[in-house]
């Protein structure tokens, strides 16, 4: 019988922290957006088509670079205080590559990273 391998995932629009549920120490790997504020000013300044543009494809990579590091866990939990869970709760779920995982949705406010860590032992605690 193989141990469900869980992953809690905190995520905005500029940054995801993937927190694995184990018994021992849990740790915290970030994932950053490759497009900044910095970025925002200054294709803006050029033109807000472009910007857009720009934008989403570089919130696409993000998405799926998040993405790439779910494939081996079983359960997620997608958490956070913007809508970047749902945006990539609903990318992930138009690709067959995980529907065999069991993802849920849930809204939070920011949290501190022992926040985060003690929300997702919580979480697959109850389970």
């Amino acid at each position: 019988m193989t141990i469900a391998k869980k992953l809690g995932i905190w995520i905005d629009h500029s940054s995801a922290h993937l927190i694995e549920f184990t018994s021992g120490p849990i740790e915290t790997k970030i994932i950053e957006s490759d497009f900044t504020h910095q970025d925002r000013q200054q294709t803006f300044a050029r033109s807000e088509n472009v910007m857009h543009n720009k934008e989403q494809h570089q919130q696409s990579e993000y998405y799926k670079k998040v993405g790439e590091n779910m494939e081996n866990y079983n359960e997620v939990i997608l958490f956070g205080p913007t809508d970047a869970k749902v945006e990539l709760f609903n990318m992930l779920r138009a690709n067959q590559r995980y529907a065999k995982i069991k993802i849920d949705v849930q809204q939070t406010d920011k949290m501190t990273e022992r926040q985060k860590q003690a929300f997702v032992r919580e979480y697959f605690s109850e389970r």
